[in-house]
Parts: C-alpha cells; sequence; structure tokens
C-alpha cells in the first residue's frame, strides 16, 4: 500500500493593504491628539489585536489598564506628585504630569516576567514591547491618531499603584494615548535597511 503524502501547504494570501499599511504607518505626537476616545466596543477589539502578539509559552506577562479621559486628571496629578519626590526639575515635573491628560484615552500596558518557567525574562519583555506595537498599529489602522511613550515614571512602583492599580512588580511597556487625529505629521527619517541588513 502506498503512503498517502499530505498535500502542500498552501501559501498565505496576499494581503498588500496590510503590508502598505506597515511601510506607511506614523505615530502621531501625543500633544496633537484630541480629547476624542473610541468607544469601549472599538477601543476592546484593539486590545484583542494587540492579546495576538507573539507570546512564548502563553504567559501573558502583560495586562491593560484603561485610563478614560474623566480619570487623567487625576493620573496626571499623581504623574506630578510622584515627579517632585524624585526631585525632578520643575520643567521635568510639568512636562511629565502633562503626558498623562494627552489624548482621549491612555492605555497603559502593565508588565512583569511571570517567575518559574522556562522563558527568559527578556523574552517576555519584548512580548510586552510586541503587545504595545500592535495596539499602537491596531489604532492606526482604525483611524484613530495614536503614540507610544514610556517617560521617566514607567517603572515607578508607587506612581503605577496610586494611578493604574499596578501590583508589585509590575512596570509600563508603554502609555499608549489614542485620540482624534488633529494634524497629519511630516514623515521622519527612516533606517537605511541595506546599511543595517546583512545577507547570509
Amino acid at each position: 500500500m502506498t503512503e498517502q503524502l499530505p498535500a502542500p501547504s498552501q501559501p498565505l494570501a496576499p494581503r498588500p493593504e496590510v503590508l502598505d499599511f506597515l511601510l506607511t504607518r506614523r505615530s502621531r505626537p501625543a500633544k496633537t491628539l484630541s480629547d476624542t476616545a473610541p468607544a469601549r466596543d472599538a477601543l476592546r477589539a484593539m486590545l484583542t489585536a494587540a492579546g495576538r502578539s507573539p507570546d512564548h509559552g502563553k504567559l501573558e506577562p502583560w495586562r491593560f489598564v484603561v485610563a478614560e479621559r474623566a480619570v487623567m486628571a487625576r493620573v496626571s496629578s499623581a504623574a506630578a506628585e510622584a515627579a517632585t519626590a524624585r526631585d525632578m526639575p520643575a520643567e521635568t515635573v510639568e512636562k511629565t504630569a502633562r503626558a498623562f491628560t494627552q489624548g482621549g484615552v491612555i492605555v497603559a500596558v502593565l508588565a512583569a516576567a511571570k517567575p518559574g518557567t522556562k522563558i527568559p525574562d527578556w523574552e517576555q519583555a519584548l512580548s510586552a514591547g510586541a503587545v504595545c506595537l500592535a495596539l499602537l498599529n491596531a489604532a492606526l489602522a482604525s483611524g484613530w491618531g495614536a503614540n507610544w511613550l514610556t517617560g521617566p515614571l514607567a517603572d515607578d512602583e508607587t506612581f503605577l499603584s496610586d494611578a493604574f492599580g499596578a501590583r508589585p512588580g509590575e512596570y509600563a511597556a508603554g502609555f499608549i494615548h489614542i485620540g482624534g487625529e488633529t494634524v497629519v505629521p511630516m514623515d521622519r527619517p527612516r533606517p537605511d535597511v541595506e546599511a543595517i541588513t546583512t545577507w547570509l
């Protein structure tokens, strides 16, 4: 009896519109975003897309905390208090606090490596970064302006606990600001791919 070989795998159908988006995507500076925000169902779809990011071991070493417009003033005040407690210059305190008023909604991607696994901490951190980029791109692809920020308080456990309910050991892989687009920024210089690519 002749063994039947499996049918050859079929290539994925090309999605040129997706590649075109990736080749032309551009973050919108948070300071240019309006205070409008996607509805919760729309934002939930973006979070779902971000949750499909690579995650070796299916550990989910990250989670989302959504700060809607109504609580952003409180988050900003907590940021000012934390920055002042760290003896930052006055202009840095003001800039840090102001950042948390920008956009219609801020999604904190809180991350912490899951202990007792064979997946190294650095790989889990990369997964959290992938989630940030996926959420950023999902927002842009949905027609919203969006920006991925970190800043001096991204690893401040007191601030993250007070403002976002972070658990001990969690840090912010990113604060994703989403809002209405008010300006279309010019593109910025991009890497010379040939200069940074080695073909083996």
